[in-house]
């Protein structure tokens, strides 16, 4: 449609709240309200019915009201004075490439205007020059916002040194950014091409759904701090944090907070909401959640699910008496510099301890990289240098030596790591070790866990039983869903092989899903009867290129590109085949900033920049994490805390623990002046 403008029009959408969901829809000339007489009548006709109409698209969620610019909007014919606090829930907009280039005007009053504008293309050498400076400048600044670094750095000597010699040659003619600049302009600019490419997100989850998922965890003061975060298959964009520390137990109170995000959002568009915990009072919340949406899941995140599996199984007796002795080895060697100097010099600087932010996975992550290593951590303890050193004759080194240099302690790892590998596995796969979507592989994913376990033990049921009673309870009773029976029968990758395994239970979720999904009875009877069709791989179903990209193209993908002779079946399957399985846990988001956002005593403009800087911060990290895709292999990873308890031996733990005691008797004294 805009390739149909005259070159120098500009398009404005005009929100009104003259009528329920009206817009008003102006198309002139430049500097002029008369129509366009070189357009034909049915043209016209046809624009004003191609462009759906939205209200209030420009922002998403109170207090993080950051869609928008603070400006003054001018231009519009008419303004209301109340601010936008919402999304309307109708958004159906999608955004057609044109050479044109979409500006939002940036203001919070409603009759905002969404321009196409076109630029001259030609520069005279001042400007391009002044604009190549503060495209670096801004470079700049979303290195600073990314890495939530203080402003004030940006005043370091030593700050504006190392930016001249990268950027101008070591000359102090180029201006590098003040902290005035980084909080001033700059996060303005950032801030506004932000909420410009959130709105391209926006306008997908009318095709894809979306899902809603909660970050939850409490600080060092006790406070409950929750993230939202909305993930499509566009990419995860934060929108809001609240501090839940009054709420959270108060059924009600959550009811409303989580109403409110999903009303904003926009009902018709929230497939499902992930929960990042059972604990407390949150099973009732989603009961309550579910009986009010009829078409939203509440589904708990898979990794969470995943943690709990391998937490219990840490605390069966055979499980918990290999980890002890691992944590033996690993606080030993960690406490006492020789020994760990001459662990890496064996290893090859290898590391047997690593942390996770799934705190339940550290152990079995440490005793197989301890397994990893047997070979060389044998030669250390019967090493000339093991021998000769002080350590080789005191209890606790005789006691690990006798450990690593015996039989009994590997063959007992080995039989543990049985068990834990599998579900590691998992673990990395549903949290997007193939890149794709993994709610239509979860129900298969943890079938396969439980199959490859019977088969690491031979088949003994002593041994698989034990473990299998442990997953299957944490499946039946906090992480099955219906929408994951629907995703196995709707996967093509799965659907179409002769072990695919359609039993009452996957029956049963795939038509659950429909009547809730799907309001229209007419429309649930299509979608049955489709059914046909793909089942039998009839039509186009059963064409070569269809057969042939069933395992290759993501599941919602290949029913984008092969399913429109079931236009109702398709358009369930993608919105359901687009969503994950897991939280916001594996994007690793820092929670500093938030805990900072909802602490108390500070001004209107501080608190309004802090919001800006927050939103900025946390969709720079995930549209980075989900653009390099390094998240998927890192998912475990994350920095080992000295004092943690696996390399931390128990004079240093007591040490550590006066230290902490200190350092709250200061807090406290501060506090009291």
């Amino acid at each position: 449609m805009r390739d149909s403008f005259p070159k120098t029009k500009i398009a404005s959408l005009n929100n009104s709240r003259q009528g329920k969901d009206e817009a008003v829809v102006d198309v002139h000339d430049h500097g002029t309200n008369e129509d366009c007489m070189e357009v034909p009548e049915v043209v016209k006709v046809q624009m004003r019915n191609s462009l759906p109409i939205n209200k209030k698209v420009h922002q998403l969620l109170k207090p993080c009201t950051l869609w928008k610019e603070s400006s003054n909007s001018k231009g519009s014919h008419e303004h209301n004075s109340n601010k936008v606090e919402s999304i309307h829930p109708n958004l159906s907009r999608k955004r057609k490439h044109s050479p044109a280039i979409i500006e939002y005007s940036g203001s919070e009053q409603e009759g905002e205007d969404l321009q196409v504008q076109h630029y001259p293309e030609i520069l005279n050498k001042e400007e391009a020059d002044d604009d190549s400076s503060k495209q670096t400048q801004r470079c700049i600044g979303r290195f600073f916002f990314e890495n939530g670094i203080d402003f004030s750095a940006a005043n370091s000597p030593s700050f504006q040194k190392m930016i001249h010699s990268l950027v101008g040659g070591g000359s102090t003619a180029y201006k590098v950014p003040s902290s005035d600049d980084l909080k001033g302009w700059i996060l303005k600019g950032e801030l506004k091409a932000m909420r410009e490419q959130v709105l391209e997100v926006v306008c997908s989850w009318e095709s894809t759904g979306c899902s809603i998922l909660l970050d939850g965890w409490t600080n060092v003061e006790g406070r409950i701090m929750i993230n939202f975060v909305v993930d499509s298959p566009r990419g995860p964009i934060f929108i809001k944090s609240a501090d839940c520390s009054d709420s959270i137990g108060d059924v009600d109170a959550m009811i409303s907070l989580l109403s409110g995000v999903i009303e904003e959002v926009g009902v018709q568009n929230v497939v499902q909401i992930i929960t990042y915990t059972t604990a407390g009072s949150m099973r009732a919340v989603g009961k309550q959640m579910t009986a009010k949406y009829k078409s939203i899941f509440w589904t708990v995140c898979a990794s969470h699910c995943i943690g709990l599996m391998l937490e219990k199984i840490g605390m069966l007796s055979t499980e918990s008496r290999v980890l002890s002795k691992a944590k033996t080895i690993t606080k030993f060697i960690y406490s006492h510099e020789t020994a760990l100097k001459l662990m890496r010099k064996h290893t090859g600087g290898f590391d047997i301890v690593s942390s996770s932010r799934i705190r339940s996975m550290v152990p079995f992550l440490i005793l197989e990289r301890i397994e990893s290593q047997k070979k060389y951590l044998r030669k250390m303890f019967i090493s000339s240098e093991w021998k000769d050193s002080t350590l080789a004759s005191t209890a606790n080194g005789k006691m690990v030596a006798d450990l690593v240099i015996g039989d009994s302690f590997w063959t007992e790892a080995e039989m543990v790591l049985k068990a834990s590998v599998p579900l590691i596995r998992a673990l990395h796969l549903l949290n997007g070790g193939d890149s794709k979507p993994q709610l239509g592989y979860i129900y298969e994913t943890m079938d396969q866990l439980k199959e490859t376990i019977k088969e690491e033990y031979e088949g003994t049921k002593t041994m698989y039983q034990p473990l299998w009673t442990v997953i299957d309870g944490i499946w039946d009773n906090q992480l099955h869903s219906s929408i994951h029976s629907a995703g196995y029968y709707l996967n093509p990758g799965l659907f179409y092989f002769d072990d695919f395994h359609a039993d009452p239970e996957v029956a049963a979720g795939l038509f659950c899903c429909i009547v809730r999904i799907v309001d229209d009875k007419r429309e649930q009877d299509l979608i049955t009867s489709q059914f046909n069709e793909y089942r039998k791989a009839s039509g186009a179903f059963g064409d070569r290129d269809t057969v042939d990209q069933r395992t290759k193209l993501a599941p919602a993908k290949w029913w984008s590109l092969y399913g429109g002779q079931c236009p109702e079946l398709q358009r369930l399957a993608i919105r359901i085949l687009s969503q994950t399985c897991t939280g916001a846990l594996r994007y690793g988001l820092k929670r500093s900033l938030t805990e900072q956002l909802h602490m108390k005593g500070r001004n209107c403009l501080e608190q309004k920049r802090l919001n800006e800087l927050t939103f900025v911060h946390y969709n720079l990290r995930l549209q980075n994490l989900s653009a390099s895709k390094t998240h998927y292999t890192n998912v475990f990873s994350e920095p080992i805390d000295p004092m943690d308890e696996w390399v931390c031996g128990s004079s240093m733990e007591e040490k550590a623990a006066e230290q902490r005691v200190r350092l709250k008797i200061c807090s406290v004294v501060k506090d009291c002046r």
